[in-house]
């Protein structure tokens, strides 16, 4: 029998570990009461399919409802002291509070329910989405699930009419010129997602369900044209508090945001330099901008553009293995497709990998944004443009390899549920923007020793595509803070035209990208993410560099860095370096 003394001994050398046992398990409960319980079609994504028959409930009295179970989980994390915690959990202690906080923020602040149409039609494609694009289950089981969940679809468009109160015009707008492509993914692509269906009654009852999503989003189509845009005078910016507390609770940054805009600037004058130097080595008798307009015109054609990215592959791989660069923990390629209809309108590409918690359907889906058969000449050259000969690397390595899908690949050794389901975007998408420059710098596509000079030539029109897509990251940068914040005008203000200016003249991108790039930005507010990751690991890299000297491992960083999951790089820092340094 234990004396008091050793069971008081006993009970504090195992209080951390106890501790630990008891946040996760207050994280577990979050994640099943509030996370997926409000979010059903997150659940389905990541793998846990008792919520596939429901659907979001887009009512006002829902919203209110969830602000409540936030509130409430907030105040019982921030009761458990992370300083009782082992490293692990008090990292993950901090990942949690600040997605309660911000997605707090999102609802009470914010209020997108209030001010973005597209939350509604895109929300409810992206739901049956969800379960038509993976063979999780037998297709029977998931069309009995679309069923359920397109019953439900009507309703929230009847939501959508009482919640949006003054949206900004220019989200009324994105809506309506992506509903148009929702509407036939529900007349042709969810059909066909479904057609090897036996079930009679089932296919009888998806008939109607589906004609009746068709019909409702049709009539909000109507709706936003006719009675919501006419008075959609809101205004999409965040104001500096705002948007320095998101900042905050989704990258965990708290520098204050006159020094990140400096940075930005610093890095973007920093990369424009350099593109002026490597053009000058392409054609010292052209200018940068020159060169640039070139550049643009050396792109696959539309038919065969995925089949250029699918070509990356094979010599991307070797490359990594051949240099040590990263652990690929698999031989699985991603699949190759053309983006969803409801993600056109503001994006170029992107990786879609299952779920975390996903088990019976395991395929990524790498998602490139093909030319529309409705577009000009000229728009389709100047979304070609962003395809061009250098892009087409970079973009491959951002998204795949080592970027977003060899991170995908790491996720079984992420070491907790917190981190497989919560993430920073300034290491997810920061991994991936740092990897562009990275394989370059470590020798990929670089010119032979004895290169002939078209071989010189294509391996610095490489570069050129990766430091244009750095600038696009920079334009992201600034632009963001000075869209919702004004920060550095006198007016206070950063219009709309200003902002695709800068993606054109700083950013060095065509005008068509720049406005794509412009809307996303109004509604992804801090998507200076990018740029801003890349920097923190950077920095990074390099303070460990110096600590571990002779000793320091480029395959090593990037595999320690995989396994701390997608945690905020100031919580990785304190991991890898234990001193508390700063990020930036």
């Amino acid at each position: 029998m234990l004396s008091f003394r050793s069971f008081f001994l006993v009970l504090l050398l195992t209080a951390p570990a106890f501790a630990a046992e008891t946040f996760d398990a207050v994280a577990d409960e979050y994640f099943a009461k509030v996370y997926f319980h409000y979010g059903p079609t997150l659940g389905t994504y990541n793998g846990f399919h008792q919520y596939d028959d429901r659907l979001e409930d887009y009512s006002a009295g829902a919203v209110a409802e969830e602000a409540a179970a936030l509130h409430a989980y907030e105040q019982r994390v921030s009761a458990i002291d992370p300083k009782a915690l082992d490293a692990r959990a008090a990292g993950d202690h901090a990942i949690l509070l600040a997605s309660i906080r911000s997605t707090l923020l999102s609802l009470e602040v914010i209020r997108n329910w209030e001010k973005n149409p597209d939350n509604y039609s895109s929300g409810v494609t992206n739901s049956l989405f969800v379960i038509m694009e993976r063979p999780y289950a037998p297709v029977d089981v998931r069309l009995r699930a679309a069923i359920e969940r397109e019953k439900q679809i009507p309703q929230v468009f009847v939501e959508a009419r009482k919640n949006l109160q003054n949206p900004p015009r220019i989200f009324t707008e994105i809506a309506l010129e992506q509903i148009g492509g929702l509407i036939r993914f529900f007349q042709k692509d969810v059909p066909l997602a479904f057609a090897e269906a036996t079930n009679a009654e089932a296919k009888a009852d998806f008939a109607k369900s589906n004609a009746a999503v068709i019909k409702a989003m049709k009539s909000y189509a109507v709706w936003m044209k006719t009675d919501l845009l006419p008075r959609s005078k809101g205004d999409y910016r965040l104001g500096f508090d705002t948007f320095r507390k998101k900042v905050s609770y989704d990258e965990m940054i708290d520098v204050p945001l006159d020094r990140l805009l400096q940075i930005a600037w610093a890095d973007i004058h920093k990369n424009q330099a350099e593109f002026a130097r490597v053009a000058k080595e392409v054609d010292p008798s052209k200018s940068a901008a020159a060169v640039l307009a070139e550049l643009a015109t050396i792109h696959p054609t539309p038919g065969k553009l995925l089949a250029a990215f699918h070509d990356t592959f094979a010599s991307l791989i070797g490359f990594i293995r051949k240099q040590h660069i990263i652990t690929i923990p698999s031989d699985v390629e991603p699949t190759l497709e053309e983006t969803p209809p409801f993600m056109r309108a503001t994006t170029f590409a992107s990786m879609d990998p299952p779920g975390p918690f996903e088990t019976h359907s395991t395929k990524a889906y790498f998602n490139v944004t093909l030319p529309e058969k409705s577009w000009t000449a000229q728009h389709v050259a100047e979304h070609m443009a962003g395809f061009n000969v250098g892009t087409v690397i970079s973009t491959s390595v951002h998204e795949d390899y080592p970027g977003h899908y060899v991170q995908f690949l790491w996720l079984n050794q992420f070491p907790s549920t917190v981190r497989k389901l919560l993430g920073a975007n300034s290491n997810i998408e920061g991994w991936a923007h740092y990897t562009e420059q990275m394989m370059l710098d470590e020798g990929y596509a670089a010119a032979p020793a004895n290169a002939t000079p078209a071989q010189a030539r294509e391996a610095r029109l490489i570069r050129l595509g990766q430091l244009q897509d750095a600038l696009l990251r920079d334009a992201r940068f600034i632009n963001c803070i000075k869209l919702h914040t004004g920060l550095g005008e006198a007016s206070g203000n950063w219009t709309i035209d200003q902002a695709v200016d800068l993606f054109v003249k700083e950013g060095y991108q065509s005008r068509s990208v720049g406005l794509v790039e412009t809307k996303r930005g109004t509604s992804d507010a801090t998507y200076l993410y990018y740029t801003l990751g890349k920097l923190e690991i950077m920095k990074l890299r390099e303070d460990l560099k110096k600590k571990e000297g002779s000793a320091f491992n480029l395959q090593g960083f990037h595999d320690t860095l995989m396994r701390q999951g997608f945690a905020p790089i100031k919580i990785i820092r304190q991991a890898m370096l234990h001193d508390g340094s700063p990020v930036l």
